[in-house]
């Protein structure tokens, strides 16, 4: 009798904990929720069950990258004088396009990053094309080499990139490996011990650094930088793994898009690896700051660096200020679309225009919640003169975008509330005919390989497909 008491005042004690721990829980999401719907759908779960909604919330329901927040607000002054010097040089040299336009002024004021020019691009088509670049330039590294990737694999273009570095490394060459743990969850701990016993200096992203950041795993270090000597960079959408080359059974042929650049904008690039180095490790990297000017070419680019750091959502504010300011077309690829309603919005308005709006979307899904969730915004965008592209040569991993003949943009960043907040992204815009009529170019293509969605083929679907759809939009915000 005695042992039934304790145990009903024990879980009585419990229950109380969980109910006063949901409803202080509600009132943090309810004030530090980015979005209405995210605060109302938290809220109703903690109050409603606060024994499996709190463990979830103080997981997956921050809207900022806390420990990041503080380094930023102390100015970082360990390594802004780098950016401040960076960009006083950018500007008295005449490196920063002119006029700025009013577009231009408006993501120099998001990013704290201006646009430069003098630079040298090329872009690379899949993993072939990609790996055997960066492979080269590795090779060619006289002083340092920077690399980092959201997700390594421990498999033959793994093992390859692992034994270049090292080879590199045994020619004094400094190399400093970046990662993230959530996304090299599968990557054994004697990859990483190799690289290190041959004195390359490799680091996780480290998320959850911090005692306030201990159960931080929603956000991630989505980027992909490689640069050498400060020289030539490489940013797009492969990651380091078999499957990026193709090789994959499940998906076969991989369509992905990477850039080469060279220019100031390597600069700015290997600034934000150097950033996110300094959050993971605390070390300053001594870098090659002085730009290579490409005269001959004089290509005018733009780095747009985002994150849950940032004071604004940097990344959606990119789309959006795209999507608003096209006036003749807006062609998109990007392996994931689950956009929030400021993002459909701004596609149905620039749709009313007469923009011409295509976006192209993988036909096999990798990740089951968020292809089934794309199919929920057929009713929202297909009617109203979007169309949508089904890409079925392999799958379609590229995070491309054309907004008229005016700007491109190779990256990261998905169409999705993972990439908008949750992420840290990287983009590559071009203001440069040329390149965007290669883009334009590479893209035809792959509508060619493409089939376009219909409604009446969606009605067709199955009841229960239709149902998973929307539920699967339920999770958008964690996606």
């Amino acid at each position: 009798m005695t042992i039934l008491i304790d145990i009903k005042w024990f879980l009585g004690i419990i229950f109380t904990l969980a109910e006063i721990l949901g409803i202080i829980s509600s009132i943090d999401a309810a004030i530090k929720s980015r979005t209405s719907q995210g605060a109302i759908a938290w809220v109703v779960s903690l109050l409603t069950f606060p024994y499996l909604a709190v463990p979830l919330y103080w997981i997956f329901g921050r809207n900022k990258f806390r420990g990041y927040v503080k380094l930023r607000d102390a100015k970082n002054r360990e390594i802004r004088h780098f950016v401040e010097r960076l960009a006083y040089r950018i500007n008295t040299e005449n490196m920063i396009p002119q006029p700025i336009g009013a577009n231009a002024l408006a993501l120099i004021k998001l990013t704290g990053m201006p646009p430069t020019r003098y630079n040298k691009a090329k872009i690379l088509i899949n993993g072939h094309t990609t790996f055997s670049s960066i492979f080269h330039h590795i090779n060619l590294a006289r002083e340092y080499i920077l690399i980092q990737f959201f997700i390594i694999n421990d498999d033959e273009t793994g093992r390859d990139l692992k034994n270049r570095l090292i080879e590199k490394a045994g020619r004094k060459v400094k190399i400093y490996l970046l990662y993230d743990e959530i996304g090299c969850h599968k990557l054994p701990p004697e990859y990483i011990d190799e690289l290190k016993a041959k004195g390359i200096k490799a680091s996780a992203f480290r998320t959850t650094k911090g005692i306030t950041n201990r159960f931080q795993i929603n956000f991630r270090n989505h980027r992909k930088i490689v640069v050498m000597d400060g020289d030539v960079a490489f940013v797009g959408g492969h990651n380091v793994g078999d499957e990026y080359m193709g090789k994959s059974k499940k998906f076969g042929p991989w369509r992905d898009t990477h850039v080469k650049v060279s220019g100031p904008s390597v600069q700015c690039l290997q600034y934000t690896f150097m950033e996110d180095w300094y959050w993971a490790t605390g070390k300053i990297l001594n870098l090659n700051w002085n730009p290579r000017i490409h005269t001959d070419e004089d290509m005018h680019t733009h780095v747009i660096a985002s994150g849950p750091a940032d004071q604004l959502d940097t990344c959606a504010l990119l789309f959006l200020h795209m999507f608003n300011s096209a006036k003749k077309r807006v062609w998109i690829a990007s392996p994931y679309f689950v956009p929030d309603p400021q993002t459909i919005s701004a596609l149905q308005l620039a749709a009313l225009r007469g923009v011409d709006i295509r976006i192209i979307l993988p036909e096999k899904p990798d990740h089951l919640l968020v292809y089934l969730a794309s199919f929920s915004y057929y009713h929202e965008t297909i009617p109203f003169g979007i169309k949508i592209y089904r890409y079925n040569a392999g799958f379609m991993h590229q995070k491309v975008a054309i907004i008229d003949d005016k700007v491109a943009s190779v990256g990261t960043a998905n169409l999705d509330n993972r990439s908008f907040r949750l992420n840290f992204e990287i983009s590559l815009l071009f203001y440069d005919s040329k390149i965007i009529k290669e883009i334009e170019a590479m893209l035809e293509k792959d509508f060619a390989n493409s089939r376009e969605v219909s409604m009446e083929a969606f009605k067709k679907r199955p009841f229960w497909f239709k149902v998973a759809a929307r539920f699967s939009r339920l999770f958008s915000p964690i996606l």
